[in-house]
C-alpha cells in the first residue's frame, strides 16, 4: 500500500479460493477486513490472520465502506445483496459495493440498478489471475465504474491488485471484458488439452512434449499452468470445471446479444459442458487432459 493511502474497512462475501485469497491480502497490508460466506468454516479460517468472521452478508457488511461480492454467480450476488440478511440490509447510502464474480453483463447491470435505488455505488469488477496472484495481490481487475466511484475507490483496487484496468464508466462493460478473457482461456485450455491427448495418442511423451509447446508458438499461459497440474496428477480444485463451463457458456450468450457467433467459442463451451456432465464438474479445469484422453 502506498504512503499515505486510506485505510477503511471492508468485507468480502464470499471467502473460496479466490475471495479467501483477497481477503488475506487485505488483511496481510493492514486493511481491517470482516468476511462471510455460506461455508462458514471458510471465514473462520480467516480469524487466524485478522479477520472478523460473520454468519451473515448483513453483519458482514454493518459499517463497513466497501463490500466485496465474490461468490460463484448472479443468483448468489442477488442472494448476497439483496435476499434475507443480505449486505445491502446493513450499508448507508454512499458505501460501495465491488462485484467481483464473474456474471452476465446484464445481470452486473440490472444488480447495479437496484444498489443505485438505496444510493449505494457500484464497481462492475471481476477478476482473474487464480488463488495465487489473488494472495500476493498481483491479479488483474477489470473495472467498469463512474469516474468519481472508481476514483473513491482507488486505494482498495490498488491493495488487491498491481494490476487493475480501468475498462470504462459504463457498468457492465467489466463483465464483458472477463467474459472475452475467459472464452479466450476456454478456448487456450481446450486447444491445450486437446494437442496433448493427442499426443498421447501418437505416443509422444507428454512432459517433453510441454517442454517443446512452452518454448514455441503454441505457447499458452492457462495451458502451461493447468497441463503441468494434470500431468502431475494434481487435480485438487484452484478453479473448478462448473466454473469454466459457465464463463463460456455466458461468453458465447453475450457474443450472441451482441450480433456475433465465432467459430471456436460454442465449440469450447461444449466441451466443458460435457466434461461438467461427465462427472468432471467439482475437478480442477485440467481434468480436462483426462477428459480428453478418454473420449473416442
Amino acid at each position: 500500500m502506498s504512503a499515505g493511502a486510506p485505510v477503511y474497512p471492508g468485507a468480502v462475501i464470499g471467502v473460496g479460493n479466490m475471495g479467501g485469497a483477497m481477503a488475506a491480502n487485505l488483511l496481510e497490508r493492514g486493511w481491517p477486513v470482516q468476511v462471510c460466506d455460506l461455508v462458514p468454516q471458510r471465514a473462520q479460517d480467516l480469524v487466524q490472520f485478522g479477520a472478523a468472521a460473520f454468519s451473515t452478508p448483513a453483519l458482514a457488511a454493518a459499517g463497513r465502506e466497501a463490500v466485496i461480492v465474490c461468490v460463484v454467480d448472479a443468483s448468489q450476488c442477488d442472494d448476497a445483496l439483496f435476499g434475507p440478511q443480505g449486505a445491502v440490509d446493513a450499508m448507508q447510502a454512499g458505501k460501495m459495493v465491488l462485484l467481483c464474480s464473474t456474471i452476465a453483463p446484464q445481470d452486473a447491470e440490472s444488480l447495479a440498478r437496484r444498489l443505485a435505488e438505496r444510493d449505494i455505488d457500484t464497481l462492475d469488477a471481476p477478476m482473474s489471475g487464480g488463488p495465487a496472484r489473488a494472495r500476493d495481490g498481483s491479479m488483474s481487475l477489470m473495472v467498469a465504474a463512474a469516474d468519481a466511484v472508481f476514483e473513491r475507490c482507488k486505494s482498495l483496487l490498488d491493495a488487491l491488485s498491481s494490476r487493475v484496468f480501468y475498462i470504462s464508466a459504463r457498468v457492465g462493460d467489466g463483465a464483458r471484458t472477463k467474459l472475452v478473457n475467459n472464452l479466450a482461456a476456454g478456448i487456450n485450455l481446450v486447444g491445450a488439452a486437446e494437442v496433448l491427448a493427442m499426443a498421447q495418442k501418437m505416443g509422444l511423451e507428454l512432459t517433453a512434449t510441454l517442454d517443446v509447446i512452452e518454448r514455441s508458438s503454441g505457447q499458452s499461459w492457462i495451458g502451461s499452468d493447468r497441463m503441468r497440474r494434470a500431468l502431475a496428477g494434481d487435480l485438487a480444485p484452484r478453479a473448478r470445471m462448473s466454473l469454466l463451463e459457465k464463463d463460456t457458456r455466458l461468453a458465447v450468450q453475450a457474443a450472441h446479444a451482441a450480433g456475433f457467433a465465432g467459430p471456436l467459442g460454442a465449440a469450447a463451451r461444449d466441451v466443458f459442458a460435457s466434461a461438467n456432465a461427465g462427472g468432471l464438474a467439482d475437478l480442477d479445469d485440467a481434468a480436462l487432459l483426462q477428459w480428453l484422453s478418454r473420449s473416442p
